[in-house]
């Protein structure tokens, strides 16, 4: 006689987090609030657990199937004994209305709701990112957000590109309007064109000369002229909440043969790269093909005097409510799929001779990929 299987106790799916700052549960709920609110999947059903202060916003705005009052559930537990409930206190009071003992929570779970959650018995097991799967590959509408991010972007771009234009060198560096011209005064037209465009930029890329040599260098001071300048400009919609993400390099005025042949190699690089992007491609496999093809050009990798150079980052990473998410182009790589949308974004960093990256988005197709991108690929702004 066979024995019927035993069935697994339910599981619920746990988040206590702002969703201005958890874009797994901005993607969950689709409800934009600052501070911590509670958020549970259980036996289907999505459920908010919300302050006054949010309780009729959440029922007009979440996509979930029940809003729940803090505040009742508060009432609830002291006629519970509990004195001055804490949020954990608040989700231990509904999970035992609907006989739950086991909860899904996210890798960046607060350690301090994990460890009481433990004192009151519950079993606890987390998950890494992509914690919803759904995410890593993108919608029509999605992908409508970030293209709409990435126009916003290149307005921004193309205005810093005409400042650029209009600048005059004069011992090295560049100067406008009678002031020399800075990374910091580059930077804010890039960010005021973008709000007017209803994006947001943090940590906006202008690096020039050695700076640029350091891919993180936000960029400070007087541009240099005859030097790679490179942009990374990486904003989010303020209205849906998806990142854009471009690089682009470029000189006011002669740069050395070098350098050129520096810009030409990255850019060559990349668009092999963007060849290979198809439904199935290894994205391991394409990384490491950009590093063979920089070292057959001569282009070693390394320390050198007690710092980097050469090409030490990943080709590509996705974008959507991250700036960085799944999938990856990279040393680890992952296997890429219809729709997911990728940044390619190879580049090179030699100190005294200058720097090179060039980034486009692409989305993922069965065949090969479209470029999301539609700024052109300038070296030399005369």
């Amino acid at each position: 006689m066979k024995r019927a299987a035993l069935s697994q106790p339910e599981i619920a799916t746990l988040f206590i987090a702002s969703s201005e700052q958890d874009s797994n549960l901005y993607h969950a709920t689709r409800f934009m609030a600052p501070d911590s609110f509670i958020y549970l999947e259980i036996k289907g059903e999505r459920i908010l657990v919300m302050s006054d202060l949010e309780m009729d916003r959440a029922k007009t705005q979440a996509s979930v199937d029940l809003v729940l009052s803090y505040s009742d559930y508060e009432n609830r537990a002291k006629g519970l004994g509990i004195k001055n409930p804490t949020t954990v206190d608040i989700v231990h009071v509904v999970l035992k209305e609907f006989k739950v003992r086991r909860l899904l929570v996210s890798a960046n779970f607060p350690f301090i709701h994990a460890a009481r959650l433990q004192e009151l018995g519950y079993s606890l097991k987390a998950k890494r990112d992509p914690f919803y799967e759904q995410r890593v590959v993108k919608t029509a509408e999605e992908v409508r957000y970030i293209e709409d991010a990435q126009r916003a972007t290149e307005a921004a771009v193309a205005t810093a590109f005409e400042a650029l234009r209009r600048s005059t060198i004069h011992q090295g560096g560049l100067w406008l309007d009678g002031e020399a011209l800075t990374s910091e005064r580059v930077k804010k037209l890039i960010n005021m064109k973008l709000m007017e465009r209803d994006c947001v930029a943090q940590h906006t890329i202008v690096a020039g000369g050695e700076q640029a040599c350091d891919p993180h260098n936000e960029g400070s001071g007087p541009l240099p002229a005859d030097r790679s300048i490179i942009f990374d400009v990486f904003p989010r919609s303020a209205i849906s909440r998806y990142f854009a993400d471009m690089s682009r390099t470029v000189v006011r005025g002669t740069p050395s043969r070098e350098l050129e042949r520096l810009y030409q190699t990255v850019k060559d690089a990349q668009e092999e790269a963007i060849g290979k992007i198809k439904d199935g491609a290894d994205g391991m496999k394409i990384h490491q093909s950009i590093c063979v093809r920089f070292e057959k050009a001569g282009y070693k990798t390394g320390m050198v005097n007690g710092r980097m150079q050469g090409y030490f980052h990943g080709t590509g990473h996705g974008v959507g409510l991250d700036i960085h998410e799944a999938p990856r182009i990279s040393r680890t790589g992952s296997l890429l799929q219809e729709g997911h949308v990728v940044t390619v974004e190879p580049g090179l960093y030699y100190p005294g001779l200058g720097a090179v990256r060039i980034e486009d988005m692409v989305l993922v197709t069965k065949d090969g990929c479209r470029n999301l991108t539609d700024f052109p690929k300038l070296f030399k702004l005369d």
